[in-house]
């Protein structure tokens, strides 16, 4: 949550009505139900809308690179990035709720190099990311999120 006037403010949850449910499960259980989907751990991301500047929150199937969360911009195959990818692009400062712990961390779109050593392991974790890349001209994203110190407050 964003506190705003000394207030919280709540994220806005996608309007993709399985994601809403799975991410106020995900919240509302502080991070005990909800955690997977068709069983891949999920994490919740927030991050800040390029355009609005609202909080926004979704659901994402994660792997993982040492201590690093991955997330794959597959969009499900489409040909166009997902909204929360093109949002991170202009703002990487993110918070993740990774079962009970949330933290703040920094996106960074991986290289082409880094992206074909870790693909693998994320083909593993969720095989239809195989299947989403070879069905799309587009480069699908893979973002690193790298947990960082709480801001001072």
């Amino acid at each position: 949550m964003a506190v705003e006037n000394g207030n919280e403010t709540p994220a806005q949850v996608s309007p993709s009505t399985w994601v809403a449910k799975q991410a106020e499960l995900y919240e509302s259980s502080g991070g005990t139900k909800g955690t997977t989907q068709l069983g891949v751990p999920c994490l919740l991301l927030d991050y800040v809308g390029r355009r609005s500047g609202a909080l926004r929150r979704t659901v994402l199937m994660y792997g993982r690179d040492g201590d690093d969360y991955l997330i794959v911009g597959s969009n499900g195959g489409s040909d166009s990035h997902p909204l929360w990818y093109l949002n991170l692009l202009a703002n990487p400062a993110v918070e993740l709720r990774v079962g009970p712990e949330r933290f703040p961390a920094v996106a960074e779109t991986l290289s082409a190099g880094e992206k074909e050593r870790v693909w693998p392991h994320l083909v593993e974790v969720f095989p239809r990311y195989a299947q989403y890349r070879d069905g799309t001209d587009r480069d699908i994203p893979v973002v690193r999120l790298r947990r960082t110190a709480p801001a001072a407050g």
